[in-house]
């Protein structure tokens, strides 16, 4: 979004415009014939055998409308500014920074006041909660819905954030680190490591793993490859990053074991993601947890923390 309202932007919109209302012009200007005495001209043009056309020119008043349009669009493109962004203080720019500045003003102390409190307290305080549900509501709901259950699909995966299940850790601490700086998955992709049969031997391992059905010569075969691919970051039990410790957890390599899933349990997803990956790698899912500190800031990145933690308590 940053690189669409860019100075470049400004100019070619501007430009365009300009094109526009000098093209009006160019066509009422050679529109502005005097009228000629006597009977009016037929020109060759001929519709339905009969209907003809006289080389009347335009009436005067219906001329000069048109020309009051064209003074009343460059008037208005000024003041408005439709040209691009003003520096001087005017403008759709300033009014939108100074509501924010005003808004600031207004609400910022209401999010201050809990912003040197411990995180897990905060969670239990009533007043943070409800205001914490309202900025989820506003910035996370879109994507882990409403009642933060999250959603699946086969090119998303937005995790349920109140089954005290987490990719990353599930410690206030954790939860306001990844609302501050965002979460992209690394899974790469072995599409081009192993071949069609590998990985729907490993898809069918990983099924087993929680206890759905699998091919039983599969599965087999399939926990060989997991043990030489796989391992490495799901663990040598497939019980996930975190079991190996903290150092691993930032990893985000979720537990096979627990029949939880981002995206699906069947056979087919699990080779998808195999196949291509999660964010890493051509063609990979890409399923990226925007950064929030910036645009929300310290206070109210506080708050959600809290009203996620709250989630998972209950």
């Amino acid at each position: 979004m940053a690189d669409f309202i860019s100075g470049f932007w400004n100019l070619y919109v501007a430009g365009l415009v300009a094109f526009g209302l000098v093209f009006c012009l160019v066509v009422l200007i050679a529109n502005m014939t005097a009228r000629e005495s006597g009977e009016p001209k037929l020109q060759g043009h001929v519709w339905d055998e009969t209907l003809r056309e006289y080389n009347n020119p335009l009436p005067r008043w219906w001329l000069y409308l048109f020309w009051g349009t064209v003074l009343f669009a460059i008037v208005y493109l000024v003041l408005f500014p439709g040209f691009g962004a003003h520096n001087d203080g005017k403008g759709l720019r300033a009014e939108y920074d100074a509501e924010v500045a005003k808004a600031n003003d207004t609400y910022g102390p209401l999010f201050a006041k809990y912003q040197g409190t411990d995180l897990a307290a905060l969670a239990s305080d009533p007043e943070a909660v409800a205001t914490g549900k309202r900025l989820f509501l506003t910035y996370c709901s879109q994507c882990h819905g409403s009642t933060a259950t999250g959603a699946r699909g086969k090119d998303y995966g937005f995790p349920n954030l109140t089954d005290n299940d987490w990719l990353y850790g599930g410690s206030p601490a954790t939860i306001k680190e990844s609302i501050e700086g965002g979460r992209a998955g690394v899974m790469t992709a072995f599409g081009g490591v192993l071949n069609s049969d590998q990985i729907k031997d490993v898809a069918n391992y990983v099924r087993s793993l929680s206890g759905l059905s699998a091919d039983s010569t599969r599965l087999a075969r399939g926990k060989d490859v997991f043990a030489e691919n796989c391992a490495v970051c799901h663990g040598p039990n497939g019980k996930g990053a975190a079991s190996m410790g903290p150092d691993f957890a930032a990893l985000g390599a979720p537990d096979l074991t627990d029949n939880v899933w981002l995206y699906s349990n069947s056979e087919a997803s699990i080779i998808d993601g195999v196949t291509r990956g999660r964010n890493a790698g051509p063609g990979s899912v890409t399923n990226t947890m925007p950064a929030w500190k910036d645009f929300l800031g310290d206070a109210k990145v506080h708050i959600l923390a809290a009203y996620v933690y709250s989630l998972s308590k209950k």
